[in-house]
């Protein structure tokens, strides 16, 4: 599954000169318009990152509750981590994020996520508690990202 283009008529990054500004990354399936709530939507390597962070562990009494927003997570920080090489980038040049919740208690386990897309630095970020997302209850957190390419 790719999280490809945006589902309404907006542009999904826009360059103007260094800086790269996204538009807000949610993780839905295009096809379907339905919110990924599972890991096994996610790809194979994406999984096994996840298991070294203690996710994903095959019992179903305790992935059926973190699965949803670590699988959001991943699948968002990775369409970022893709516009940005679209646009001549790594994930290392987008510098700020603004992190959208349905609940803030859901930010500990997106952070832990995170921590997988910036190893070394992380980047310059807000975190917004939000009543919904489009295209429906079930998306639990949204991201917009700027990146400054290197000159």
């Amino acid at each position: 599954m790719s999280t490809g283009q945006p589902m309404a008529r907006y542009a999904a990054a826009r360059r103007v000169g260094d800086i790269v500004f996204m538009s807000g990354v949610v993780a839905v399936n295009p096809a379907t318009r339905e919110a990924v709530r599972r890991y096994e939507d996610l790809p194979e390597a994406a999984r096994t990152a996840l298991r070294a962070l203690g996710y994903d562990t095959g019992q179903m009494s305790v992935d059926i509750f973190e699965a949803p927003i670590v699988a959001q997570s991943w699948l968002v920080l990775d369409r970022i981590r893709q516009l940005a090489e679209e646009h001549g980038g790594r994930m290392a040049d987008v510098v700020k994020l603004v992190q959208y919740f349905r609940e803030l208690r859901d930010y500990a386990p997106y952070n832990r996520v995170r921590g997988l897309f910036y190893p070394d630095e992380p980047p310059v970020s807000t975190v917004v508690e939000v009543s919904r997302f489009l295209p429906g209850d079930e998306v639990l957190v949204e991201v917009e990202a700027t990146m400054v390419l290197p000159r």
